[in-house]
């Protein structure tokens, strides 16, 4: 059973992390500066209302009777500060209210057991400030959780684009272009973990090419040895008496030949070291031809004639392997359409194999269980290795059965077809592009 997975990219939850982070601690600092602000106004409160009660006490000594809003006995003087009292301690209070601004009392005892009392209502004027410095706090917050936001996209972002840049050079190194560099491709004047992702890609990328490049090289020293020999065989096997087992000796030693010449076709090939050498033609016109000479039982249509410039002897090496795969693995009438630059070719049989279409052409894999009379599985990978160097597209997909729509395809049943997408512009000899001047 898959799990649920929620994408989202770099960008944004270094974001979203950055922009926690700030209203945590921008919280936590508003908490702290509103609670010492109030702590601060209220005890400056109280020592302010101490002062005018022992004022007014001073006063009361004198004249006998309370001025300046005191109290002799307040009755709604609260307990604790009741309890303050008859410690004998002068003391101040703070009562909070449920409307939101406190009263600030302040109590003495006198000599006569009475006790001397002054209570008012939190300053105004300090509730204000209060309002206001929380309306700063909160502006404040806000500000620095956009503004966490914005940097988080501004850093994510660019750490996204490098990861992307360095995903991408990756992609095409494992399409075959080994060329690439993905350290190159990342770029940048920071230097981070992703530059330490992007050489270690490409040291594996070195190593790879190292290895391939000795496979290679031991694949076409092995396949030039055998040539000699072989050929040798092969004109050996002609001077033998005409026969049952001459016959069986001379195809053998064909068979044997043919798959030597393909081991080193592959290997020029996988060199890179192969130009195309171009020329302009009737691309339905070469077909057909070509065709006619290669299986003559195939049906040839040209929908629309193009003229094409392109390597002739490289473009029928490619139509004449897609006609021998379809006549060894499929099944007639086997059907060439020509249609501009594109070039399709179908058999009826079952289709390609599940493992091509997802990989591609593979070496000596011909997707039969049985060796025996199915070839050395080289056509398809000659094909495409042809293709490119032509800078061409050769691709593969199987057709569903007649008169059924794409949904009901059943395996392929509809037989295989392979395109062939010829370039608008051909590669030059030194195997890049021409650089087209824009009016």
């Amino acid at each position: 059973m898959r799990r649920l997975a929620l994408r989202t990219g770099v960008r944004w939850k270094i974001s979203i992390a950055i922009a926690a982070v700030g209203a945590l601690v921008a919280v936590a600092l508003s908490l702290v500066v509103h609670n010492s602000a109030r702590v601060s106004m209220l005890d400056n409160a109280r020592e302010v209302q101490l002062e005018r009660l022992l004022f007014a006490e001073r006063m009361y000594d004198s004249t006998k009777e309370p001025k300046f809003g005191t109290k002799v006995d307040d009755p709604a003087l609260p307990h604790d500060l009741r309890a303050k009292m008859k410690q004998g301690r002068r003391a101040t209070y703070v009562q909070e209210n449920a409307h939101g601004v406190p009263d600030v009392w302040a109590a003495v005892p006198m000599g006569n057991g009475a006790v001397l009392s002054l209570h008012n209502k939190f300053a105004d004027r300090s509730a204000t400030i209060m309002k206001d410095l929380d309306r700063s706090l909160i502006i404040g917050s806000v500000s620095v959780v956009f503004g966490g936001c914005a940097l988080g996209v501004l850093i994510g972002g660019q750490l996204s684009r490098r990861l992307r840049r360095a995903a991408g050079a990756a992609a095409r190194v494992a399409q075959g272009n080994t060329d690439v560099r993905v350290g190159e491709s990342v770029g940048g004047v920071v230097r981070d973990e992703t530059d330490d992702l992007a050489r270690a890609v490409d040291a594996l990328t070195d190593a790879l090419n190292e290895r391939i490049e000795a496979e290679r090289r031991v694949t076409a020293d092995i396949a030039h040895e055998l040539r000699t020999p072989v050929t040798g065989l092969l004109t050996a096997a002609e001077l033998l008496p005409p026969g049952r087992p001459s016959e069986l000796v001379r195809d053998r030693a064909q068979a044997l030949r043919t798959l030597v010449e393909d081991v080193l076709e592959v290997a020029r090939l996988d060199s890179a070291s192969e130009r195309a050498e171009l020329q302009e033609i009737a691309l339905g016109e070469f077909i057909e031809r070509r065709v006619a000479l290669l299986d003559p039982a195939t049906e040839v249509k040209v929908v629309h004639e193009s003229w094409v410039n392109t390597d002739p002897r490289r473009l029928e090496r490619i139509l004449g392997n897609l006609l021998a795969n379809a006549a060894k693995h499929g099944r007639t009438p086997v059907e060439v359409t020509v249609e501009g630059r594109v070039v399709r070719v179908r058999d009826h049989g079952p289709g390609f194999p599940e493992a091509l279409l997802r990989e591609g052409p593979s070496r000596f894999r011909t997707g039969a269980t049985d060796r025996a009379g199915h070839g050395h599985g080289l056509g398809l990978t000659i094909a495409a290795g042809q293709a490119r160097v032509l800078g061409a597209r050769l691709t593969f997909r199987n057709a569903g059965p007649e008169g059924m729509t794409e949904r009901a395809e059943a395996g392929g049943a509809g037989g295989a077809i392979a395109v062939l997408w010829l370039p608008e512009h051909a590669p030059t000899t030194t195997g890049s592009f021409p650089i087209l001047k824009m009016p």
